[in-house]
């Protein structure tokens, strides 16, 4: 396993880690709002088997720096090319969940020549209106991560499987309280700002989306109207909320590995 930080062009530090066969195809994954890269961390022991699996802190979570202000899609977009040209990946297949999958859609209209296969995972191409981000940008400037945690994790996660599955939810609420509130904040300035909708019929990657059956955060008709938009991609439903990578782990993996094989 491999880590480290590279600087992107506007002197922001972002942390990332690889694991897997160094010749191996490089599975780049982008985890969501309010999270770092252990989000992915059900999953690499199997795909690192196959893939060299390239994660990394978004600006504003976990190990990465925290500048101050509003992010956009196109500066979290730029932060993965940068990356990967910082370690020398010119060609690169593509995992994101949420903002993950929202950075996803971006790169596969805005950078294709770099995208080899795109998997976009509970996300959506508008997460409007605006007004609501607003007021949990405001919400969790003034009141901190606390405020946000137990009203994120009741969205992310079915009521029975946040009964039956503690253990797995409490890596989830750690991620999220330890969160800085100005980077949360910025990140969310990125939902906020961003429609994609016009534009995602210029994907033309192979694309796979993964919905959840119960999730409210980016429901089906989301997944549905980006299946709709990016021609030939492929959607699979799942019984689970919005982190459907963590609530179903086999089935998850199972649809990702399926689509990726060459």
């Amino acid at each position: 396993m491999n880590s480290g930080v590279i600087k992107t062009g506007d002197g922001c530090a972002i942390f990332w880690r690889m694991e897997g066969p160094e010749h191996a195809p490089v599975l780049l994954m982008s985890n969501s709002l309010g999270t770092a890269l252990a989000m992915w961390d059900g999953q690499i022991e199997a795909l690192s088997q196959t893939y060299r699996v390239l994660r990394y802190d978004k600006r504003g979570h976990g190990k990465s720096d925290v500048p101050l202000g509003g992010y956009s899609l196109d500066r979290l977009g730029r932060d993965v090319l940068e990356l990967a040209d910082a370690l020398g990946v010119a060609r690169f297949d593509f995992c994101g969940l949420s903002l993950g999958g929202m950075t996803g859609q971006w790169l596969g209209v805005r950078a294709p020549e770099r995208i080899d296969r795109l998997v976009l995972c509970n996300t959506s191409a508008y997460m409007g209106p605006p007004e609501g981000w607003d007021v949990r940008i405001r919400t969790v400037l003034s009141g901190g991560m606390e405020v946000m945690v137990q009203p994120v994790l009741e969205r992310w996660f079915t009521p029975e499987f946040r009964e039956t599955s503690p253990a797995a939810i409490a890596p989830v609420h750690d991620m999220l309280l330890a969160t800085n509130p100005a980077g949360y904040a910025g990140a969310c300035a990125a939902i906020r700002d961003m429609d994609l909708r016009p534009i995602g019929k210029l994907i033309k990657a192979p694309t796979l989306i993964i919905a959840g059956e119960r999730d409210p955060a980016t429901p089906p008709e989301h997944s549905e109207a980006m299946a709709a938009a990016i021609s030939g991609s492929r959607l699979v439903r799942l019984d689970a909320a919005h982190l459907s990578n963590i609530e179903q782990p086999e089935l998850f993996l199972a649809a990702v590995q399926d689509f990726l094989k060459r």
